[in-house]
């Protein structure tokens, strides 16, 4: 019993482990560039565990980036729900955190959707609806905050929120591009001056 116990604990830490190694190469250079054996050397386990759980590298990608938006989404609630804040305070504590999770310094695997979303998108249609899925979640609770902060009166905004909702999106993600271009800060600096005036703040 003792024996089986632990062989099921092995096995679920091997997945994770698998997840966390790849989720951290992927984001340093990219899908294509990582291969198996790299993962595996890296997080130390057998071959045959990747492929008790990943039936191949396309389906491991596909439940990386479901696992990345799992945990994504998760803490973007957790900050959106931050007692004693306004909205539009823990929306632009949400862009800091972007801005501190996305530079071009070693992320950690922070900065997976950015990294490998233009790539993913044209190799697996399975790995693309997985970003799509996990960027729409984003854009949902980025909308619902907007929307929030409107009715309190602590935002003000000249569109319908899921339109500027979209927008914001898709201004950081340019901008996190954009950060990894040229090496600097000031693309995140425009963005969260541009985002200011986009959800102006009364008062």
């Amino acid at each position: 019993m003792n024996k089986t116990t632990t062989s099921a604990a092995d096995k679920s830490d091997h997945r994770e482990r698998i997840l966390d190694v790849g989720q951290k190469l992927m984001a340093q250079k990219g899908f294509s560039a990582v291969g198996l054996n790299e993962i595996l050397t890296t997080a130390s386990v057998p071959k045959g565990s990747f492929y008790y759980y990943f039936s191949s590298k396309d389906a491991f990608g596909e439940e990386l980036l479901k696992s990345y938006f799992r945990d994504y989404l998760s803490v973007m609630d957790e900050t959106l729900a931050q007692p004693g804040q306004t909205m539009a305070q823990r929306l632009m504590n949400y862009w800091q955190q972007w801005q501190e999770s996305q530079s071009f310094f070693d992320c950690q695997g922070k900065c997976l959707a950015v990294k490998l979303g233009a790539e993913v998108a044209d190799l697996s249609q399975a790995m693309r609806q997985a970003l799509d899925y996990g960027t729409s979640g984003i854009i949902e609770r980025i909308t619902r905050a907007i929307e929030a902060g409107v009715k309190e009166g602590s935002m003000q905004v000249k569109d319908d929120p899921s339109v500027v909702a979209r927008g914001l999106y898709q201004l950081w993600l340019g901008s996190s591009v954009m950060v990894k271009i040229v090496r600097s800060m000031q693309p995140f600096e425009a963005a969260m001056a541009m985002t200011q005036q986009i959800i102006h703040q009364p008062g």
